[in-house]
């Protein structure tokens, strides 16, 4: 019965149809011989199928003007039975009509007769097949089941099976399994079988009428999840995946809490850069830990390590109170030690206050600082360039003081990919920033003052996945910038773990940056996005292009000069080294800015900026 109505459920249309003709024809069969008194039909062959010929005509133009096979039967109502049965008595109707023209005449008890026989067997089918559908949903628990591909043969698959097994109340019906190892195709494990490799996925699914697919391979490359999930891509069926699954193993737990939707940092081609607290972690310990704007996305995935790495205090300063509550809430609830009061502290104060910072600092005796706190919206800062001048720049001014006045030990500063040949004032602002921090370095007699520069972090705030995820939980429209717009991504795990690393290694005047493998097209991201909530692209949901927004560019670039860029012990962080710095040309084009921004002025900030770091002027 599964079976039949997975295969019904292929056919659609053209199912319903033939299953229709069918019941025209035998409607006909026995409304002539019950008139005949005989079912035999020698001697009325000829009569017979020239009848059957203008009958199926007449059914099929009724039935199909009216639309019939466009309609829904499993959610019928009587309006829909009425009009099926509306339909029908115009098709007999046509019927008689052609049949006396063509001098066929069968007389008034035929028509009547197969009239009632046809009413009867059409609305009848449509009955049953909804008391069918009723039974199903009653009884047969497995209807109610998606229908499960399982990618990967091995001992994860093993556990998701049996835990199935056991499950009445499992929402997923096991069909297939899908597996690169050729010498387990063929093969089953606990009842189900391996079909194929996961190249074939695509035709694997639409074979079996797969409704849902688990990725549950363990040990695997990110490139080969990659290539994998691009696959499962191209079926526009949902996409789950079971991460930290031994977990689940080890401590008895069930499995299915843990299963999660694909989400795009499973794309990103690349291993994970991941922080090794043992090798670069020390100088957290014991220590009393600023974090500016660490009730943002990235401060407060900062906060969260940090405060794993058994720091003597930390400091989380913020001028949003409810980020900072946010965060302050979260580690309470995560960390229940009975000195839990006495390591966390929060701050509600401006970074553009520079008196304030000074009282910080001088109260807090800060040992490490990660300033994360800044205006980081591109098209917002085209808007108020002055408003990124007095936060970016001389917020980040204000906390370097402080940090070089109290003898801080190390100073990460959080920078962006935006500052390198920047076309937004954003970009430009962050890149005076670097600046400070080299020029602070050079100074500084105590202080390790470095920046870290990422791409586009994926899930912090701003960013487009969380942007696309909204629209397309709201039916679409994706809204993408230009076709050709690419961007490096990275998770902020990784953004934080190249934070801590760069404190780790930091000897002053550095700019840290990861090798963030390829860049990624925003058009490919969008629609693989799409794919894997289980939608087709630019048919369940569309994409538009909006148009580039001021200060954008294309492309982004992650290094100022190739030739001044050395790699570190990690392998995956780039350094790139203090360049020249004229510190007359700094210092006055501080000034300039400095009063710029007091003014209010953005077409003399403006101008600053392109003298001052190469800002591309807008065209």
């Amino acid at each position: 019965m599964n079976n039949l109505y997975f295969s019904i459920k292929k056919l659609k249309k053209q199912f319903i149809f033939i299953f229709d003709f069918i019941i025209w024809n035998l409607s006909f069969y026995l409304t002539f011989g019950l008139n005949k008194n005989s079912f035999s039909l020698l001697g009325f062959e000829s009569l017979f199928l020239k009848c059957l010929i203008i009958l199926n005509i007449c059914f099929s133009l009724i039935f199909i003007c009216f639309k019939l096979y466009n309609r829904i039967w499993r959610y019928a109502d009587v309006e829909d039975f009425f009009y099926i049965g509306f339909a029908t008595f115009c098709s007999n109707f046509l019927f008689c009509i052609t049949s006396v023209f063509f001098n066929m005449n069968l007389g008034i008890r035929t028509y009547v007769i197969f009239l009632l026989i046809s009413e009867f067997s059409i609305c009848l089918s449509r009955i049953i097949y909804r008391i069918n559908l009723v039974l199903d949903k009653n009884f047969n628990y497995r209807s109610k089941r998606k229908r499960l591909l399982i990618v990967g043969a091995g001992e994860a698959s093993a556990m998701v099976l049996k835990e199935i097994s056991k499950r009445n109340d499992s929402e997923y019906l096991p069909i297939c399994i899908a597996d690169d190892d050729r010498s387990k195709i063929g093969r089953s494990i606990l009842g189900t079988k391996v079909y194929g490799s996961t190249y074939e996925i695509p035709n694997i699914c639409e074979n079996e009428n797969i409704e849902i697919i688990l990725f549950s391979i363990i040990n695997i490359s990110n490139e080969d999840k990659r290539r994998i999930l691009d696959v499962c891509a191209k079926t526009n069926l949902e996409v789950r995946v079971i991460p930290k699954i031994y977990e689940s193993f080890v401590s008895g737990s069930s499995i299915f809490p843990s299963i999660r939707n694909v989400e795009i940092e499973d794309l990103l081609g690349r291993e994970p850069v991941i922080f090794d607290s043992k090798q670069y972690g020390g100088y957290i310990k014991n220590k009393n830990v600023l974090v500016t704007g660490g009730g943002g996305s990235i401060g407060s995935e900062l906060c969260r390590q940090i405060f794993d790495l058994n720091p003597k205090k930390l400091i989380v300063l913020d001028i949003c109170e409810n980020g900072a509550y946010a965060i302050q809430q979260e580690l309470k609830m995560t960390h229940r030690s009975s000195d839990f009061k006495n390591k966390l502290e929060v701050e509600i104060a401006s970074i553009r206050d520079a008196e304030k910072m000074d009282l910080i600092f001088r109260e807090k005796k800060i040992d490490v600082v990660f300033h994360a706190a800044a205006h980081k919206h591109v098209p917002l800062m085209e808007t108020d360039p002055e408003e990124a001048i007095k936060n970016n720049v001389f917020g980040t001014l204000n906390v370097a003081m402080s940090a070089n006045k109290y003898n801080v030990k190390k100073f990460v500063l959080i920078s962006t990919d935006k500052a390198v040949n920047p076309t937004s004032v954003m970009g430009a602002s962050k890149r005076v920033c670097e600046l400070i921090i080299q020029s602070m370095a050079k100074k500084s007699e105590y202080t390790e003052f470095v920046a870290v520069r990422f791409g586009n972090v994926l899930g912090s705030n701003g960013s487009v996945i969380p942007l696309f995820k909204e629209q397309i939980k709201k039916g679409g429209p994706v809204t993408v910038t230009h076709p050709e717009i690419i961007r490096y991504f990275m998770t902020i795990p990784e953004a934080v773990s190249l934070v801590l690393t760069a404190g780790g290694i930091a000897k002053g005047g550095e700019i840290f940056v990861l090798d963030m493998g390829e860049p990624v097209k925003i058009k490919d991201l969008a629609e693989n996005l799409i794919r894997l909530s289980g939608f087709i692209p630019n048919e369940e949901i569309k994409i538009e292009y909006v148009g580039m927004r001021p200060g954008e560019k294309l492309f982004e670039e992650l290094l100022i000069s190739d030739e001044n860029c050395q790699v570190t012990e990690n392998n995956k962080i780039y350094v790139e080294n203090p360049m020249n710095l004229d510190a007359d040309f700094f210092r006055k084009n501080m000034e300039l800015l400095k009063v710029a921004s007091q003014r209010n002025d953005s077409n003399e900030i403006r101008k600053i900026l392109v003298n001052f770091v190469g800002l591309k002027e807008k065209s």
